[in-house]
């Protein structure tokens, strides 16, 4: 065996430009790139190693550390977690900047390598600038915070500690069940000390996924309750894309008759147009779906988690006698809501359960009803979305354009606010991936540096960022990264003048509007604040539109440019598609001196009796 010596930072750097993913049959290098923002904590150690390093391994620089790690999750999920990226950032501000990130991965289920420096191990020059003391333990620092939101978390203390710290953190970046964020805090004085390493630690290594097949005793549980079944519905999640197990959805629910509801993460698994696609499901799902989740007495869940807004709270799913089989890599989400588990993967156990349902169908009057409840709320949405009259359109009718005037190929991407829960239940996908929501932390500020990685995860595809002004003012610096890099977005900024969603939520609960749009906060004047000049700035195109119509033709013109393009258009902040939805629980104040929250308090105590439990 022969050994080099090389600093920790260069043996990081060489072992991960040495990882390797196949697709499509083709070898690829399994991290796209580091991204990277340096000060005093990597620039000496990890960045001269990048440096050495950058025709194997590309370093993108952004312009602020959540949203360059934003990007890399972006990327890996675009990339249908086969292929990531790392992120890296100096000791500090710097590094608690991505934790917010590396909570949306962790979320998510989505691989990113977070590479932070870290103070002196050898502590000869403690407290270095930024280093967070604690009063009673010596081997904290800002990084722990890390921990909680790291599937993963190692500090590296010594050079050779790397090793098996690195072999671990590949493992859970590229397990199916695993994955998610790995935190490798580095030292700055570890980064650049030298240690013989192992020749194999830089060979060539090619990971695949992992398809775990059925346990056969669950397998034939699960055929049983499927049989056995008088209102079956399907709720794809995210870990059918995750799977690349759309095709075999599609095979399976048409062979069997199973309509099908997506969540957030699942949207466009299904094609829009596939006759048992009945679209959204849950808090911001479609009247089809959620009709269909009432009365269903088995859900087939597959790559879901299984969260509050797909559920209702735990209220959505009406029958008493309804059951869960729930078909998930990891057996933490497998077992929720008294599941009966199927653990493994859902390309490979799909075509499992479709060989032992052969012959099998839903009973017909129940497939005919979900054909029936997805046609109605297809003429439901249409008067939606459609162009209307009004002074200050919807952000359904800016939706309905941005549709109209979009190809199947685009993706559309949105994190927070009450745009999400709009284009969950009215988007029309044209073809998988094209359907990007950061909705499991719904992070406000991941718009424009999500849409920037999956960007650069499929070039070829025009992504359409879509983001109120709130999330919009909290992180827009990567307009400029993506000029830099040529990676053109389109924008569109729908302006509300604030927080018009949680407005809503507030008015809903018997809030006075308080604090959320810009003129119920305090205030000693109304800021006019200037998108266009502001993205123009930053080396957009801009434009502002003072119509649907007008927004239809500057999108069009938007896909002509050869940069991001940003398009501004004012919208109504009260109205939202009201249509559709379910009830989800948000506690209401139990004693009040306002009626509207004595009266919501009502309401709210009478739907906590409609819960499961």
């Amino acid at each position: 065996m022969a050994m080099i010596r090389l600093t920790m930072a260069q043996a990081l750097v060489a072992a991960m430009a040495a990882q390797r993913t196949v697709i499509d049959g083709q070898v690829q290098p399994l991290f796209a790139g580091v991204w990277a923002i340096f000060g005093h904590g990597n620039v000496a150690g990890l960045g001269e190693a990048l440096y050495a390093a950058r025709d194997r391994l590309p370093t993108l620089r952004a312009h602020n550390e959540q949203a360059m790690a934003h990007a890399a999750i972006a990327f890996a999920k675009a990339s249908r977690r086969r292929r990531m990226m790392a992120v890296t950032s100096s000791i500090g501000p710097g590094a608690t900047n991505m934790v917010t990130a590396a909570a949306v991965a962790h979320v998510n289920r989505l691989p990113v390598l977070l590479l932070p420096g870290d103070v002196f191990a050898g502590r000869r020059p403690d407290p270095v600038l930024q280093q967070i003391e604690d009063f009673g333990d010596g081997t904290v620092s800002a990084n722990d915070c890390f921990r909680p939101v790291s599937r993963y978390f190692d500090r590296i203390t010594r050079p050779e500690q790397i090793v098996p710290a690195f072999e671990r953190a590949m493992q859970v970046l590229t397990d199916a069940a695993e994955c998610g964020p790995v935190t490798l805090a580095l030292c700055q004085d570890v980064q650049t000390e030298a240690f013989e390493y192992p020749d194999w630690f830089f060979a060539e290594r090619v990971w695949q996924p992992r398809r775990a097949r059925a346990d056969e005793t669950q397998l034939a549980q699960a055929v049983a309750l499927l049989k056995a079944a008088k209102r079956p519905l399907v709720v794809a999640g995210g870990g059918v894309l995750y799977s690349e197990a759309e095709g075999d959805l599609a095979v399976f629910c048409t062979a069997h008759g199973l309509p099908v509801a997506e969540t957030q993460a699942g949207k466009s698994a299904l094609p829009h147009d596939h006759p048992l696609n009945l679209g959204a499901i849950g808090v911001t799902g479609t009247g089809a779906a959620n009709d269909a989740a009432r009365h269903a007495d088995l859900l087939l869940a597959i790559g879901t988690r299984l969260q509050d807004f797909t559920t209702g709270s735990r209220s959505l799913f009406a029958d008493p006698a309804c059951r869960i089989v729930g078909l998930n890599t990891q057996t933490f989400d497998a077992g929720k809501h008294r599941a009966q588990p199927l653990v493994g993967d859902a390309k490979v156990v799909l075509a499992e359960l479709g060989a032992s349902l052969q012959g099998w169908a839903a009973p017909a009057i129940w497939t005919q009803q979900a054909r029936t409840g997805r046609t109605a709320w297809l003429e439901t949405a249409a008067r939606y979305t459609a162009a209307g009259s009004e002074i200050l359109p919807s952000d359904a009718q800016v939706i309905g354009a941005v549709q109209r005037r979009s190809l199947p190929s685009d993706v559309v991407l949105c994190a927070a606010g009450g745009l999400p829960g709009e284009l969950h239940k009215l988007w029309q996908p044209g073809a998988p991936g094209g359907y990007h929501m950061e909705y499991g932390y719904s992070c406000m500020g991941y718009e424009i540096a999500g849409g920037l990685g999956v960007k650069l995860a499929d070039p070829a595809r025009e992504v359409v960022v879509m983001v109120g002004d709130g999330s919009y003012l909290m992180m827009n610096s990567e307009i400029a990264t993506s000029v830099m890099l040529g990676a053109k977005l389109i924008i569109v900024v729908l302006d509300n003048r604030g927080f018009a969603c949680i407005n809503r939520l507030q008015n809903a609960t018997g809030g006075a509007s308080f604090n959320n749009l810009l003129r119920d906060a305090r205030h000693e004047m109304l800021p006019e604040i200037d998108f266009v000049a502001h993205a123009a700035a930053m080396g957009a195109i801009a434009h502002k539109v003072a119509s649907i119509t007008d927004l239809e033709a500057a999108f069009d013109e938007a896909r002509r440019h050869d940069r991001t393009s940003v398009v501004v258009i004012d919208t109504d902040p009260l109205r939202s598609t009201d249509a559709g939805g379910h009830w989800w629980d948000v506690a209401v104040p139990e004693v009040s001196g306002r009626a509207e929250v004595e009266a919501a308090r009502r309401s709210y105590v009478e739907a906590l009796g409609r819960r499961n439990y």
